[in-house]
């Protein structure tokens, strides 16, 4: 059983019936008591999280917070910085009758992982334009990872941009 204190703070006081009309601010109140029961109160809104924009909204883009990228013919790193990263667009491909690469991986600088590949081989009989091929992710990447995109030829391009949503620790980055 819970043990009753009296608080005895005017600051207090004035806070309370201030915030809480029912207790004194707008008519007669009760006096501040506490106990030695705890009752937690966990509030559930978006401003309690850190942040008083919509889930949605937090993830936007915006011309300062999105790095674009064009891989052709090429081995390129997207991102070498910490964090949890958006990373979207499209793979574009010209048909032809040889076996190339072309993906986007997590390397930590020995071993290379593939999230995306887009590995196009000799199938096609006639040569041309093949329809886009879109991909949108989210990366974790940790101390020494980088993100690495391969094209292995000049018909194959990796198209897109990247967007840091939340430093290494979780926290929200706003667009």
């Amino acid at each position: 059983m819970g043990s009753e204190y009296f608080i005895n703070s005017q600051d207090l006081e004035d806070k309370v019936r201030k915030l809480l009309p029912s207790q004194g601010g707008a008519g007669a109140g009760f006096d501040l008591s506490a106990s030695t029961q705890i009752i937690p109160i966990i509030d559930l809104t978006e401003s309690a999280e850190g942040s008083n924009i919509r889930e949605d909204l937090q993830t936007s883009f915006s011309h300062a917070s999105i790095t674009p990228f064009n891989v052709n013919n090429a081995v390129t790193t997207l991102i070498t910085n910490t964090g949890y990263w958006r990373v979207f667009g499209a793979i574009s491909t010209y048909r032809t009758t040889s076996t190339n690469t072309l993906n986007i991986a997590i390397s930590d600088g020995t071993t290379s992982k593939i999230i995306m590949d887009g590995r196009v081989t000799p199938a096609y009989t006639n040569v041309g334009t093949s329809p886009a091929l879109p991909f949108d992710f989210i990366v974790f990447l940790s101390a020494g990872d980088s993100l690495i995109a391969t094209s292995g030829s000049v018909d194959f391009s990796i198209i897109g941009n990247t967007r840091q949503i939340a430093s290494i620790d979780g926290t929200l980055i706003n667009p």
